[in-house]
């Protein structure tokens, strides 16, 4: 290794120098780091400025106290300027004026649901689901493209007492007037191509193989196929293998033809145009749908008795149902009867079903009642899911619970918490153009009076609690409630012979015993 030169060490030791000048120049240079003075603080303080009065020109309000709320005073309800009319057709139209948002929302209602397809099971939601898949040189993509070109919305939906096409567009007019054109197009002249026909053919029985999946499915046709046997609400709305396989494009034409027509509709409109311009609008609908009479209404089922039906299923848990017939839609005692069972068990937390079966016994998660309402007198059902094991007392608790309401009623305290909690929530049920359409369609489906809502509300302030024991007593006979558990396959019940045998046995291995003991 060679030695190291002389050379080296002098320009390191050079280059050691010049990086110490350089940090001693950075530091003199740096400016001094002096203590701020103290801020003299005036003798008259200037006002400070209020942020909320800058922004919003005046002070916001102190918050209220929810101590200082008056609870007995149900909340502000949206002011309803609700009219009624009819087309040149007879067709009905119950209309209100919103001119909040530039938009305008149409429901038309038709008596064209699964109680109408007679010989053909799931005809009625066929040809629903076929009204937008093709109108003229349209098919169902250029519809697709062309609502939403538009910003407009367009739905259609079948069930048991009816179909239903809807509209949501904006109201400037080079938006109002196409989106309601191609919306009269789907009324005028459905096309029924062959290839969607076949796509949603597939489609539904893709859904029936799926049904067959599910327990609650399998209940809830077992339920509705026993409550009304021989009648059209019996009707499985999603149709069978055989008949959804059997119906053909002149089955679905003769059904639109026929109860998709302006003698057998229900329009409403709400949104921002004015009374004039909603005559036109309407009468513009009706006159693009097929002309015909309105359908008979839906006749009322025959009684059914008590009776008790498990399906077995491959599952680990029961389905339950406890069913009957229930009311028709505009039946004196709807508004007890509605009350009432948002204290037994549709009112969620806080009724009597949840807090017998969930809260009280851990059965259950979510146990409820309901009551569907319809043309005809639709069912009313408890609704339960527990442990299989579990199955026989979730039933048995929850017949208690039912009998129970049905002799006593609710208490005074359970009214008043219920009307209170149902003044509260009505408010919601007007909050948007969307909810008041579907109000005023449903009024003028079922033949309601146009002032339906308040009597409503003014029926639930007035009843009391004979009122509701009344009514559940009328339409809720033990007598013809139904039962209906999904599940695992239930133990033989034990006959007499088996109960003779199972005392003989004992007695035999009694005797064996004590003869051992001695």
């Amino acid at each position: 290794m060679s030695p190291r030169s002389p050379f080296s060490a002098l320009r390191w030791l050079i280059a050691l120098l010049v990086l110490g000048g350089m940090l001693f120049l950075l530091v003199e240079r740096a400016p001094e780091q002096s203590i701020p003075e103290p801020v003299s603080v005036p003798s008259e303080a200037p006002v400070a400025t209020d942020t909320a009065s800058e922004v919003f020109g005046e002070p916001l309000p102190a918050l209220q106290s929810l101590e200082e709320l008056d609870l007995d005073t149900p909340p502000a309800r949206r002011g309803l300027d609700l009219q009624h009319w009819q087309t040149s057709q007879g067709t009905p139209v119950y209309y209100m004026q919103a001119d909040e948002l530039p938009m305008l929302d149409v429901q038309i209602l038709f008596a064209a649901g699964a109680s109408r397809d007679g010989e053909l099971p799931g005809l009625a939601g066929f040809t629903n689901a076929m009204l937008n898949e093709g109108t003229g040189n349209l098919d169902a993509g250029d519809i697709a493209a062309g609502f939403e070109r538009l910003g407009a919305q367009f739905s259609n939906s079948s069930h048991r007492d009816m179909g239903l096409l809807g509209l949501r567009t904006l109201t400037a007019s080079d938006k109002l007037e196409p989106a309601l054109s191609l919306f009269a197009q789907i009324l005028a002249k459905p096309s029924f191509p062959e290839a969607s026909l076949q796509r949603i053919r597939e489609q539904m029985l893709a859904g029936l193989r799926y049904a067959r999946q599910r327990p609650g499915s399998q209940a809830s046709d077992a339920l509705w196929s026993t409550l009304y046997a021989g009648h059209p609400y019996g009707i499985p709305p999603d149709g069978t293998e055989e008949s959804i396989n059997a119906i053909t494009r002149e089955d679905l034409q003769g059904f639109q033809q026929t109860y998709y027509s302006a003698g057998n509709a229900v329009i409403a409109l709400v949104g921002a145009v004015d009374r004039q311009r909603a005559e036109q609008l309407a009468q513009h609908l009706a006159d693009a749908m097929p002309q015909g009479d309105a359908a008979p209404r839906t006749p009322a089922p025959e009684p059914v008795s008590a009776s008790t039906q498990h399906i077995d299923f491959a599952s680990n848990q029961t389905h339950v149902l406890i069913a009957q017939q229930g009311i028709s839609r505009d039946d004196p005692d709807y508004a007890a009867l509605y009350l009432g069972n948002q204290i037994l068990g549709g009112g969620g937390f806080g009724s009597r079903l949840v807090d017998e079966i969930r809260e009280q016994r851990g059965l259950a998660y979510s146990p409820r009642s309901t009551f569907s309402a319809m043309q005809a007198p639709g069912p009313f059902y408890i609704s339960i899911q527990t442990r299989a094991d579990q199955a026989e007392q979730a039933l048995d608790v929850a017949n208690q619970v039912l009998d129970e309401f049905i002799l006593t009623g609710p208490t005074d305290t359970e009214l008043s918490r219920a009307k209170q909690q149902m003044l509260g929530e009505f408010p919601l049920s007007t909050a948007s153009n969307g909810a008041i359409v579907s109000q005023l369609g449903a009024i003028g489906f079922y033949d309601l009076p146009l002032n339906y809502m308040q009597l409503f509300l003014d029926r639930v302030q007035a009843l009391t609690t004979g009122d509701i024991r009344d009514a559940f007593a009328r339409h809720l006979p033990a007598s013809e409630r139904v039962i209906i558990t999904v599940g695992p396959p239930q133990p033989e019940p034990e006959t007499e012979q088996d109960n003779t045998n199972s005392e003989t046995d004992g007695d035999s291995a009694a005797q064996t015993t004590e003869g051992e003991d001695a």
